[in-house]
């Protein structure tokens, strides 16, 4: 799918880097066919040394040589890198973005050209290949790009296929979802340490009880549900802690944070806009 491209990473930091090793490591594509940009040398230089990619401070001379371009920065950087790109790229250049709440349509009209543009939602876990990655296609992009971004974004985890209009609801759930997940892990430590437990086993057992169920969800194909069932019986310590968390409102508080990061993704959206 991607022999003989050159991709271009702008903004190479962790979420590019996580991205960058999965693509090396799965031999997606040769080392040297990637360059990455950042502002910072000594960042730079430790990508180059880790992954043997090629590394620049000139994000035109590295979007010059490349196929694809993968955009990174920060969403707040993305008018300023639209800018400095403007009217280099041409229509058979892919770029694939990961900036949180910038539609395809506002890259297309920053970078002055009609080329494809993907736009993506990965997140965190990433890092240790084992992402949740979104991707959906803009006006000019056809399925070979999508399945391009796919490629990219499969080296380092799960990948599905959505209408832009979803984008901001995955932001809100699985892109800004491990901060929940990190939360519900740290309360778990605290509970087991105030009954007894040692902070650092608590700490294993409640980060491989986290891990644990999301893996039966997947392999099981079952709904958290019925696996939930599965474990309580009756008059048990399951069904007890179960009522207390129900009583506190923990899914409705859970509800109302995926609701709230997916608001704050379309704000940025209409900032952007602006």
């Amino acid at each position: 799918m991607l022999k003989n491209q050159t991709i271009a990473v702008i903004g190479a930091g962790h979420m590019a880097g996580a991205m960058i090793g999965g693509m090396v490591r799965s031999k997606l594509l040769p080392p040297k066919s990637i360059v990455a940009t950042r502002r910072s040398q000594e960042a730079l230089e430790e990508l180059r040394k880790k992954w043997g990619i090629r590394v620049s401070t000139d994000n035109k001379k590295a979007v010059a040589e490349a196929d694809i371009i993968i955009l990174a920065v920060k969403p707040q950087m993305a008018k300023k890198v639209l800018e400095d790109l403007a009217g280099l790229l041409s229509k058979d250049q892919l770029v694939i973005s990961v900036m949180a709440g910038i539609t395809t349509a506002a890259i297309n009209k920053g970078l002055r050209v009609d080329c494809p543009v993907v736009r993506a939602m990965p997140n965190t876990p990433c890092l240790v290949d084992a992402g949740a990655t979104a991707v959906c296609a803009g006006a000019h992009a056809c399925a070979k790009d999508l399945a391009k971004a796919e490629a990219v974004f499969g080296a380092v985890g799960l990948v599905v296929k959505l209408p832009e209009s979803a984008l901001d609801a995955v932001t809100g759930l699985s892109g800004s979802g491990p901060v929940y997940v990190y939360m519900v892990i740290e309360a778990m430590i605290d509970g087991g340490v105030k009954m007894g437990i040692p902070r650092s086993i608590a700490a294993k057992l409640a980060a491989q009880t986290v891990y644990g169920a999301a893996k039966l969800v997947l392999e099981t194909g079952k709904h958290p549900a019925l696996l939930k069932d599965d474990v309580t019986t009756p008059g048990g310590t399951a069904i007890t802690a179960i009522h207390v968390l129900e009583s506190k409102g923990l899914r409705s508080v859970l509800i109302d944070g995926v609701e709230a990061a997916t608001k704050r993704s379309m704000e940025l959206s209409r900032l952007f806009a602006e």
